[in-house]
């Protein structure tokens, strides 16, 4: 069920009503959890096991592992070196990435080692599955996988209630696309009463409206033509590739932030507090600072996970430099079984290095400026630099093969060498083609920069704090939730509803 639809729209009133009719949080429970496998069912009900199979294993694995932390000796300053902790753990562990990597990467490593084997000349058949891979199995593995890590390292007490961790596993605002929430977090929000609130409600629709906006107005539109380039890069020049990858940028931003603004903003309005997943990514200063903007919960995820207990930086520069590299390659491979994916995450390694491994042999340029127009030009040229090696990075991701992403990076940096390009009428074709996306599109499309550095401290442009007290400033706000409501309402596109990006991951 995407939540960009009336479908959507007329599910979860019938839930919003019903959770707020019922006062005890057992039946409320119930029915998140009710109306969270029903959420899911209606993309493919028969995977709806691997998510029961899931949370019963981690359930179990958590319980499992509290005991025998409980049965070691009083004062062991290490309790969770009982074996059978471990063990427990590493059936949580096993029974996860077994499951992922059945249904996520079983066909891109059959694929990879017949081929392997057909370059020292032996013919081998790729034995593959060929399933659909289930809507977010990517987020809710991972979200599992933590509650039992956090149990077995002392930082999360295992919940009794089988029904609050059913549903805080299944929640349906944030089960497809995240954010990724940590049991300590979300699971106890669950076992506490919940009071209906009109201010979290009010509160809750903005979010709901903005994500909406982003989602619909800029990256459904932008996302038709993005599309139709890189369906076939080979016939289009380097400023109409240039172009379009620009847009996707924009695109999968607007796009995931406002379904993290979507799910946010529902599960304020059933009473719950979900993280903030974004925060204007794209004003940071180095790649570094872009990943502690971006995606939040998953780099936090992956720092947690991987990159601490590698060694994190408590060691050397070269395994430092080790451990960041690893940590990114994960991280690209966690987003698809495609060798794109695998060298973005390497990309965005390399650019991360320099940040993380000499951090303290210096200070960010702009900071040793001691003039103000030095700082704000010195910030300007670090922001705009990070968003054109963040950018060449999403060519690797949405091309739909390396060679597709090298045909597009090398017309691109061709046609800026020679300026060709712009001098044969190809800017006048992009300028028509940037106009077929639609006037309010368009508008929304350059208005999103300006709108994100003015929000860059506060969550959103549509806090009433931002517009001030008074009646004028309440009416100034309602015409601007008007107008935002009628121009998304009017850049929907034609045909079905594109789904969000990070569904498929």
């Amino acid at each position: 069920m995407n939540f960009a639809t009336f479908t959507f729209l007329w599910f979860f009133t019938f839930v919003f009503l019903l959770y707020w009719a019922i006062r005890n949080r057992s039946w409320q429970n119930v029915l998140l959890l009710g109306s969270s496998y029903f959420f899911y069912a209606w993309w493919d009900w028969r995977f709806a096991w691997l998510m029961i199979v899931s949370s019963v294993i981690d359930y179990v694995a958590a319980r499992a592992i509290a005991n025998a932390r409980n049965r070691s000796k009083i004062g062991d300053s290490e309790p969770n070196t009982n074996g059978s902790g471990r063990l427990w753990l590493i059936i949580s562990l096993v029974a996860n990435l077994g499951l992922l990597g059945t249904f996520k990467y079983f066909d891109f490593f059959s694929t990879q080692f017949a081929a392997m084997f057909e370059m020292f000349g032996y013919e081998v058949s790729a034995v593959t599955l060929n399933y659909v891979l289930p809507v977010g199995i990517s987020f809710y593995t991972f979200q599992t996988m933590s509650y039992t890590i956090d149990v077995y390292k002392g930082q999360a007490q295992p919940t009794r209630s089988i029904l609050s961790y059913f549903a805080y596993v299944s929640f349906f605002p944030q089960l497809v696309a995240g954010p990724i929430e940590r049991a300590s977090h979300l699971l106890t929000q669950f076992d506490t009463p919940r009071r209906f609130s009109t201010e979290q409600a009010s509160e809750g629709g903005r979010l709901i409206l903005l994500g909406l906006a982003k989602k619909i107005m800029i990256a459904d539109n932008v996302g038709i033509h993005v599309n139709t380039v890189y369906a076939a890069p080979q016939h289009y020049s380097g400023i109409d590739l240039a172009i379009a990858s620009v847009m996707f940028a924009m695109q999968i931003y607007c796009d995931f932030s406002g379904y993290s603004d979507i799910a946010r903003g529902t599960g304020k309005m059933l009473g719950f507090d979900l993280m903030v997943n974004f925060r204007s990514p794209y004003l940071s200063r180095s790649v570094s600072e872009f990943w502690s903007r971006w995606h939040i919960s998953l780099s936090t995820w992956f720092r947690d996970y991987v990159y601490i207990p590698l060694g994190g930086s408590r060691c050397g520069r070269w395994r430092i430099a080790f451990n960041i590299m690893v940590t990114f390659l994960v991280s690209g491979f966690w987003h698809g079984a495609n060798w794109t994916f695998i060298a973005w995450g390497f990309l965005h390694g390399l650019a991360v290095l320099p940040s993380v491994v000499f951090r303290k042999r210096g200070q960010r340029p702009e900071s040793t400026a001691r003039s103000w127009p030095a700082r704000t030009l010195l910030g300007l040229g670090a922001t705009m630099t990070t968003c054109i090696l963040v950018t060449v990075a999403w060519v690797l991701f949405r091309a739909q093969s390396i060679s597709d992403a090298w045909l597009i990076l090398s017309r691109i940096g061709g046609d800026l060498v020679t300026m060709n390009e712009f001098t044969s009428g190809s800017a006048d074709r992009s300028i028509d083609w940037i106009a077929s996306v639609g006037i309010v599109p368009m508008i929304a499309t350059i208005l999103l920069i300006p709108a994100e550095w003015t929000q860059r401290n506060q969550e959103h442009l549509l806090e009433p704090r931002y517009f001030g007290p008074g009646w004028r400033s309440r009416c100034v706000r309602w015409i601007v939730y008007t107008v935002l409501i009628w121009a998304t309402l009017y850049s929907i596109p034609q045909g079905k509803a594109p789904p969000f990006i990070y569904f498929q991951f």
